[in-house]
């Protein structure tokens, strides 16, 4: 049983640490991504006309040790007619390693048609990355990773982004991490004892996000979204999704990953300023064996101004 779960830590840790160099996802998956869609694409915040908060709290591959735990917190909106804000703050740890970091971003849009308009994004912060050695057990005791004590690191990071939108739809696309920053994983001290190894890279991402929601009637809509993720010369990732909502108050859905994983969501929105979400995933055939899926909740508020029923009620 430890070799086993020794085997999952290792897969984690070579996933986190040298997604650049194995050009493999180094970013927190997230399902709920059409609902919390500004921790893809900054350039949405320009979208509404109030300002909203997202918090998204996600635990990966249930049953297997140390798995993926991520808790991410967004505030975005319009500032003015033409300019949104937004900023985020995210925790993601695996195992021994941990991220975490914030940014803020400024989106400037503008009208294409008199239905359409554009929006760009450029948000910048920081990121720090952790590795914790203690309480590692590892075969090869001279690996330049494993000298020295716990390795902590802090890098500026960036995302640019655009956004293609109207009042039922919306598609864009991101670059999160934009500098590619190296991380020097191995202190210092070691470096000069060995002639080639990794820095661990953070690898820049590319997203493309889009969404179109379809009015039945006054009570009933659909919305199907799609969110592809690529870095390097990984095989490209998909998402599709589909949401159905009644009375713009209570949501479900289902989602299909490429990699044959599939997810449903639900959700409950009360007098259109409060929302609850949750999904669940179920893993492909390779992974189903080790785990009993994964769970993610969403919270939001919108910040919407007093419409009339409040204020009579007032």
């Amino acid at each position: 049983m430890k070799i086993i779960e020794m085997k999952k830590i290792s897969i984690l840790i070579i996933a986190i640490c040298f997604g650049g160099m194995l050009n493999a996802q180094q970013l927190p998956q997230v399902t709920q991504y059409m609902i919390n869609n500004y921790a893809v694409n900054p350039a949405v915040s320009a979208m509404h006309d109030y300002y909203q908060v997202k918090m998204t709290v996600r635990n990966q591959w249930i049953g297997i040790t140390d798995a993926p735990r991520t808790t991410m917190l967004s505030v975005y909106g319009k500032k003015s007619k033409n300019v949104g804000l937004g900023g985020l703050v995210f925790n993601d740890k695996a195992g021994p390693t941990s991220r975490i970091g914030g940014s803020a971003s400024y989106t400037y849009s503008f009208a294409i048609t008199k239905a359409v308009k554009m929006s760009f994004a450029l948000s910048g912060g920081f990121t720090q990355f952790k590795l914790t050695k203690s309480g590692m057990n590892y075969e090869d005791k001279s690996d330049p990773l494993m000298k020295g004590g716990d390795v902590v690191r802090t890098t500026p990071d960036a995302t640019f982004g655009f956004n293609i939108f109207a009042d039922k739809w919306y598609f864009g696309a991101a670059i999160p991490q934009l500098l590619a920053m190296n991380l020097s994983l191995i202190d210092d001290d070691f470096t000069s004892q060995y002639d080639n190894y990794s820095e661990g890279s953070l690898a820049r991402h590319f997203y493309v996000l889009g969404a179109y929601k379809h009015d039945f009637n006054p009570f009933w809509s659909i919305e199907p979204s799609l969110l592809l993720k690529t870095v390097g010369a990984a095989p490209l990732q998909a998402d599709f999704g589909i949401k159905t909502t009644y009375d713009d108050k209570f949501w479900l859905g289902m989602g299909y990953r490429n990699n044959g994983e599939m997810s449903a969501l639900l959700g409950y929105s009360i007098h259109e300023r409060y929302s609850i979400g949750y999904s669940y995933d179920i893993l492909s055939s390779d992974m189903s064996g080790y785990s009993g899926g994964s769970h993610e909740f969403m919270i939001g508020i919108r910040f919407l101004a007093a419409n009339e029923s409040e204020i009579t009620r007032k």
